[in-house]
């Protein structure tokens, strides 16, 4: 039996807008695209689960509770359009405190294939920044970068070692519809 794929979703500037240290729940605010490309990523029966770095709990600029609370209102937004994600994951920490956790480390990556028992190289990662890219390539997984977010300025990074680079989530899932499909990996359900 073939173990169910994952894909790896960066938060801020991938599924919501980018509001530079995030600390109130209402402002979150679903991209454009997001809707319908985590709509397609789940027809094709993949996983969907957030892997996110949130320093500003870290850095005192918000608390645990009030990140909570503005996952709640992701969650909300996206279950209002009959989406669900299958988990998030936090790395908390101030990027001096050197933990395993903040992308472009595996630690969330790690915990998640445990929790959900996938294999990270048959996964996707996508994201608007370097990190994403890099976490991505650190466990073997296809790279998508998205032009939302900070994704413009980091796709113009010629550096940037990205798998592939489109607009936006809905293109990102269209994108992996093709490789799936042609990689034979899984069976498409529904339109």
């Amino acid at each position: 039996m073939t173990k169910r794929r994952f894909v790896l979703l960066d938060r801020d500037g991938t599924i919501i807008v980018e509001r530079h240290y995030l600390s109130d729940p209402e402002q979150v605010e679903l991209l454009p695209g997001v809707i319908s490309g985590l709509n397609k990523l789940h027809r094709l029966g993949l996983g969907l689960l957030v892997v996110t770095n949130q320093s500003a709990v870290g850095r005192g600029l918000i608390n645990q509770a009030k990140l909570d609370e503005i996952h709640a209102r992701m969650n909300k937004l996206l279950n209002d359009e009959d989406v669900a994600l299958d988990g998030i994951y936090i790395c908390p920490h101030h990027p001096d405190m050197h933990c395993n956790c903040r992308k472009p480390k595996t630690g969330l990556p790690e915990l998640a294939a445990k929790d959900f028992d996938f294999n990270l190289n048959e996964s996707f990662v996508i994201g608007d920044k370097e990190c994403d890219i890099e976490l991505g390539h650190n466990i073997g997984a296809e790279t998508i970068l998205v032009r939302t977010g900070y994704g413009h300025k980091t796709a113009m990074n010629t550096n940037t070692k990205a798998g592939y680079v489109v607009n936006n989530l809905d293109e990102a899932a269209q994108l992996i519809a093709k490789l799936v499909v042609r990689e034979n990996k899984i069976e498409v359900t529904g339109q």
